[in-house]
């Protein structure tokens, strides 16, 4: 048995299908089928059921699938390790990040990134929050920024800054010609939100102590998509502070602080609790400290470097 045949069987059972798993792991169809079918001689089972279309995982073989997780993630770790005792800060870095922090964020951090940390190969996909838990559950992202606490024993948090949120009300509201604004302010069914799966949506209605029984609610799939609907058809929205920059000056003359209660967010990066790879981790940090107004952010993060 050797970690290669375990990760063959990792990428068949994520793709179910032997050409595209062999693509994934960078080797012929044959090659694959091949090492798989030495491993199940080997453990004297079937960890697939090739009858079936797609192709099927049998009972044991969900076992064997979840130590070769272990075993696989283990062994990456090890390597980390080795890194971390040569003082490297090299190697890759798959990163994921929720898309109501994305445009804020990653224009700048990949810049930055890359310029910094030319040696580390950095990948960057898009995720809701439910999918970057899972990710990380089974290691296939290293690290994920988005908006915390998530109250996940598995995952570890280390808070980066704190945003603000900021109504955008269009001229014909009411509520517009008010310099400030409370939550009992803001009425609910001229809100419109972004749809479910968003994490930004929730905080919106938990802001408005969840008054939300008896409303219609108009989702849209981004921020930006919000405030042109706010501009057209009049209503009102909650938008992150640093989206503000984003904002023409005639559309800032929009805005309304919140003050009761004050909305914010927490946004962190988080990793598996078993993660090591401490070099790299304070490398993203430092470069959130370049992008992010020094006022925003976590006050251990402008004098500490993170300790694993």
């Amino acid at each position: 048995m050797t970690l290669q045949q375990l990760e063959y069987v990792l990428s068949l059972e994520k793709t179910r299908h032997f050409v595209r798993a062999a693509e994934l792991s960078g080797v012929t169809q044959p090659t694959l089928s091949a090492m798989i079918q030495k491993l199940e001689d080997e453990l004297d089972c079937k960890i697939f059921d090739r009858s079936r279309n797609p192709i099927e995982v049998t009972e044991i073989g969900q076992q064997i699938i979840r130590q070769a997780q272990e075993i696989v993630i283990q062994a990456n770790q090890l390597k980390d390790t080795v890194q971390l005792e040569k003082e490297l800060i090299a190697g890759s870095l798959n990163l994921s990040i929720i898309p109501t922090i994305a445009p804020y964020l990653l224009p700048r951090l990949i810049a930055t990134f890359k310029k910094t940390y030319p040696e580390i190969s950095l990948k960057v996909s898009e995720m809701h929050t439910s999918t970057i838990i899972e990710k990380l559950r089974l290691a296939e992202i290293d690290m994920a920024i988005l908006s915390t606490p998530l109250e996940n024993s598995k995952i570890f948090e280390v808070p980066l800054y704190y945003e603000k949120f900021t109504a955008y009300i269009s001229p014909k509201e009411t509520i517009y010609n008010r310099t400030e604004l409370s939550a009992s302010d803001m009425p609910l069914d001229h809100l419109w939100v972004l749809e479910e799966g968003h994490c930004l949506r929730n905080q919106v209605f938990n802001f408005c102590n969840e008054r939300t029984q008896h409303i219609t609610t108009y989702e849209a799939g981004s921020i930006d998509t919000l405030i042109k609907i706010v501009d057209v058809n009049g209503g009102y929205t909650v938008i992150p502070e640093l989206h503000i920059e984003l904002l023409s000056e005639k559309q800032k003359l929009n805005l309304r602080e919140i003050v009761k209660p004050e909305a914010t967010r927490e946004v962190s990066v988080v990793i598996r609790h078993d993660f090591v790879r401490e070099g790299i981790l304070n490398a993203v940090a430092e470069c959130i400290k370049q992008i992010i107004p020094v006022q925003m952010l976590d006050a251990r993060l402008k004098k500490f470097a993170i300790r694993l």
